[in-house]
């Protein structure tokens, strides 16, 4: 396959994905059923163009049109919502790139960078192009664009910090012995079947999700901290989709969801940086300590040859 089918064919599979995750994110759309508190296709777009370059935009472009053109809106509302979904993740490649972001988020460097330049400022992007188009499509009135506007831009958001780690961590090799690698797997399982319950309990035991990602965090970082923080903001979310989730009007919906689930994207993405930052930076004391070791028995050594050369007479 040479290069140019095989670019092709990659813009296509990210079109379909995107299609396909779109159209299962708005099922649990919360307002007029085109807005939803976690959408999913943002963040896997903003990490396939981080680990895969910016040429992959015409992707995110086919699948967000296909996307907009399902939901009924006129032509142009969907041309205009369909050049912020794209310009978002390009926005939030371009200033995270030419920030020095690292892929591996093994620096809190990187978490912030992910949060404050990738989520909150590039998805403002969509979010008022979105509500701009709506608006001006007579689909909401002038004072519905405050709340699609929050919910727009928090759901794009939070689909950056909950699932573009998630996709970060998958090109990555990584070696883990069997002991742990059942552990890991104990702390999926526990956290799938924790949040769940959880979720639908108003906000009285949301609290026991926290240990399962502190847990995750410092004994695996993102490989397992990120899975988790997405298993529960899911669940968060259904259970908001079905009323449970601090039921109210949705104002105060979105405010509690978001609060919870930006806690829960942050306490896994924050503290896998620092662990792994922390980890880094023990492993370079001990090399500076062995090759200093090294160095210093080396030195000895010079030394007690030196001292035996001036002591044997020579022969």
């Amino acid at each position: 396959m040479n290069a140019a089918l095989r670019s092709a064919v990659t813009v296509a599979a990210l079109a379909l994905v995107y299609y396909a995750t779109a159209r299962l994110g708005l099922v649990l759309a919360l307002v007029n059923s085109q807005v939803t508190p976690l959408w999913v296709p943002t963040g896997i777009s903003v990490a396939v163009l981080l680990l895969k370059g910016p040429r992959l935009w015409p992707g995110i472009a086919l699948g967000a049109f296909a996307t907009n053109v399902s939901l009924n809106a006129g032509l142009g509302s969907v041309v205009v919502i369909t050049i912020g979904n794209t310009a978002a993740p390009l926005v939030a490649w371009y200033l995270l790139t030419r920030f020095g972001f690292r892929p591996a988020l093994d620096r809190l460097k990187d978490a912030l960078l992910l949060v404050f330049a990738g989520a909150l400022g590039a998805m403002l992007v969509s979010a008022v192009t979105g509500a701009a188009a709506l608006k001006a499509g007579g689909v909401i009135g002038w004072g519905e664009v405050p709340a699609v506007v929050s919910v727009w831009w928090t759901g794009d958001a939070m689909g950056v910090l909950v699932f573009t780690p998630l996709l970060l961590t998958v090109p990555r090799r990584w070696r883990v012995p069997p002991r742990r690698l059942a552990e890991g797997g104990v702390l999926l399982l526990v956290t799938a079947v924790l949040a769940p319950y959880v979720t639908v309990t108003g906000s009285r035991l949301l609290f026991l999700v926290f240990p399962m990602l502190i847990w995750a965090a410092l004994r695996f970082q993102h490989v397992v901290a990120a899975p988790c923080a997405a298993i529960v903001s899911v669940s968060a979310v259904l259970s908001a989709a079905g009323g449970h989730f601090a039921p109210g009007d949705l104002l105060k919906t979105m405010i509690v969801l978001q609060a919870f689930n930006g806690t829960v994207a942050l306490t896994g993405l924050i503290l896998s940086a620092v662990t792994s930052e922390r980890d880094a930076a023990r492993r370079s004391i001990e090399r500076a300590c062995e090759q200093l070791s090294e160095t210093v028995a080396r030195y000895q050594e010079d030394g007690a040859r030196a001292r035996l050369g001036r002591v044997v007479p020579p022969a």
